[in-house]
């Protein structure tokens, strides 16, 4: 089950989806080290190491709508709150 479970509605051609959501994914590859990858019309990505160490999830993109599902690991758990607002702020991006 996802610690961060969040969905939007979009109105974009999917390929201007997938492509605003492959510049989220690059812009969280450099801020915190993640690691992602295209399986299918999906984003998954995970963090090894760094301060968010432990993250995992997967951004689905659909013709119609975007949805992220992040699993944190324990420790940062306690800043959830914090970091649902962040990812709502990027998926506003992609609406």
């Amino acid at each position: 089950m996802a610690t961060i479970d969040l969905s939007r509605a979009h109105t974009l051609p999917l390929d201007e989806a997938k492509k605003k959501a492959e510049d989220i994914a690059r812009s969280m590859e450099a801020k915190f080290a993640i690691q992602w990858r295209w399986e299918g019309a999906n984003i998954t990505f995970d963090t090894p190491s760094g301060a968010a160490k432990g993250v995992k999830g997967k951004l689905a993109v659909s013709d119609k709508q975007v949805r992220i599902e992040i699993d944190l690991p324990f420790l940062l758990r306690a800043i959830k709150g914090t970091i649902e607002d962040r990812v709502k702020e990027k998926l506003d991006q992609l609406a």
